[in-house]
């Protein structure tokens, strides 16, 4: 139990580091602004969303991978809410559905060093 909250409070503060020194924001957030017009980002950010409140955890972070592009720096800050996102379901809906603390940081560590940020 300990461990576990020290991991949700690790990927948490890691999020608000990288939101801030690369996006200028206070938390990991990913704002959708044209609501009329929605960019690939914006619906890939939307199915994801669906696909982390419905428990299929894992396909959702299949199908993030699927579409990171490290060249795209954006892809980054999805990818950063969607990893906070995660962290903020609890223990027991993690372990319903087959997920945990450590898979989330351990995803958030390959989602970064993808675009060349080595958190370890």
């Amino acid at each position: 139990m300990f461990q576990q909250d020290w991991i949700l409070r690790q990927i948490e503060m890691i999020g608000v580091i990288l939101a801030r020194l690369l996006f200028g924001k206070d938390k990991p957030d990913y704002e959708i602004v044209e609501k009329e017009k929605l960019s690939d980002s914006d619906q890939l950010y939307i199915e994801l969303i669906r696909m982390l409140d419905e428990g299929k955890i894992n396909e959702a972070e299949n199908r993030l991978y699927e579409e990171l592009d490290p060249a795209r720096l954006p892809m980054l800050e999805l990818a950063l809410a969607f990893y906070s996102r995660l962290n903020q379901f609890d223990d027991a809906y993690l372990e319903a559905h087959n997920y945990s603390r450590q898979e989330i940081e351990e995803g958030l560590h390959a989602a970064t060093k993808l675009f060349g940020i080595q958190l370890e």
